[in-house]
């Protein structure tokens, strides 16, 4: 045992950059002893569940999995909004059962494990179904899977909260984006030097039941976690005490300014398909960059050569790290945009194509890492979850509402979207800013 517990020290001091595990700002004492140990599992059960996001990604792999099985082109329109919407809009209603329970690691096991029997249940439906039926075997499992990984995210946040240190929570999402980041490259170059699998039903299974046994093997590593007990004030009916959360967003400045610069902060994440679509365009669907196995290269190496940067930054300056991504995000697009006025051939070219691929994923890695740093740090063991949900369910309903942007490209154009989503970019960064530093 005491082999185990020197092994976690020393990977702990090196990936940290921690040479006194027991100096802990803002946990509890009894947690102190135990962070070298809960940062390693933390970091563990979070690889393993990024790499399950890249490997069935909403945004490229289901698309590509309905577009394969010959279902209708609305239910690819439906999986973004499905998949980001609803993992966060009933956060707030969890919240408020999870803060009646002093330990809250079983609902991220249970979360993980909902995952799981989600990706499961699509990967049967492969040979069980085709076409419009698929479609909706898909999506409904898809509700699922979102569900449950809502449950995820405002647990996840909550325990980090309790177990691991201000200036180490950064460089925990970080250092998870970078390995997942890797093993999503690798993950791509064997799809792309192998053609044959290249969309093929085979390829799905893997896909599909990697992803499903990556949730399994998270849950019980998660399991491991030593959490201490926290405080369960604050239950009551979960409609009633959601009701009064949502008036945290005028009742306390601070989170009410960090929620807004967070709903602009999104530009980033609608930012790569409409520069995909450019990109498309111009290679009539052909070549390594539009087919799956270059975006997942594209995403792959951003995750790994950005995640860790990103991550030891914001432990010292979240929301300059919020800032920097909003602004390369808006950057990159401004740069896709007149590429596309300019020279439209050229984004066919790999190293323009790819590289905008590439740069628009390093930002937005930079995006997610730099407000959920800022989100932990600025909350406290008492309110975390709370503030964790509200935030989550303000986006939920955003993100719902850019099903627009689809409206507004198929009467003005992907340019005027990306037009548009420059300009909210460049606000979110100006008032990221303004944000108050939390560490």
């Amino acid at each position: 045992m005491s082999s185990n517990k020197d092994v976690n020290q020393r990977l702990y001091e090196f990936l940290a950059e921690d040479e006194d595990a027991r100096v802990c700002k803002d946990i509890p004492d009894d947690a102190c002893q135990h962070q070298p140990r809960a940062f390693m599992l933390h970091l563990w059960a979070l690889t393993l569940t990024k790499l399950g996001d890249s490997l069935v990604s909403a945004r490229l792999v289901l698309p590509w999995l309905l577009n394969a099985s010959g279902a209708p082109s609305f239910f690819i329109a439906m999986l973004v909004p499905i998949r980001e919407s609803l993992s966060l809009l009933p956060q707030l209603f969890v919240a408020q059962r999870m803060r009646e329970r002093p330990v809250r690691k079983w609902f991220w096991v249970a979360g993980s494990a909902g995952q799981a029997l989600a990706l499961v249940g699509m990967l049967c439906g492969l040979f069980w179904f085709d076409g419009a039926v698929f479609g909706w075997w898909v999506v409904a499992w898809l509700v699922v899977f979102s569900l449950a990984r809502g449950i995820c995210s405002v647990a996840v946040k909550d325990v980090q909260g309790k177990t691991v240190s201000k200036t180490r929570r950064g460089r925990l999402t970080g250092i998870a984006a970078s390995a997942a980041g890797l093993m999503t490259l690798l993950t791509a170059l064997v799809i792309i030097f192998s053609p044959d699998v290249d969309g093929s039903n085979a390829m799905f299974v893997l896909l599909l039941g990697g992803a499903a046994l990556l949730w399994v093997a998270a849950a019980v590593v998660y399991a491991w976690v030593p959490e201490v007990p926290g405080a369960t004030s604050g239950g009551g009916n979960a409609i009633t005490e959601a009701m009064k959360s949502l008036s945290l967003l005028w009742q306390d400045a601070q989170f009410g300014h960090f929620v807004a610069t967070r709903a602009l902060l999104v530009s980033s994440a609608f930012a790569i398909p409409y520069i995909v679509v450019l990109i498309q365009n111009q290679s009539n669907g052909e070549g390594m960059i539009t087919g799956l196995g270059g975006l997942l290269l594209a995403n792959g190496l951003a995750g790994l050569l950005a995640g860790r940067f990103w991550g030891k930054w914001s432990d010292s300056a979240s929301n300059h790290v919020m800032a920097a991504a909003s602004f390369m995000a808006a950057g990159v697009m401004l740069l896709a945009l007149v590429s596309d006025l300019f020279w439209q051939s050229y984004l066919a070219w790999y190293p323009l194509g790819g590289g905008l691929i590439f740069l628009a994923a390093v930002a937005h890695h930079g995006a997610r890492v730099g407000r959920k740093t800022y989100l932990v740090d600025m909350a406290t063991q008492d309110n975390r979850a709370q503030l964790t949900a509200v935030s989550n369910t303000v986006i939920g309903v955003l993100l719902l509402l850019g099903m627009l942007l689809g409206l507004i490209d198929s009467w003005l154009g992907t340019q005027s979207v990306l037009g548009l989503l420059i300009a909210v970019g460049v606000i979110a960064g100006w008032r990221a800013l303004r944000l108050p530093k939390v560490t």
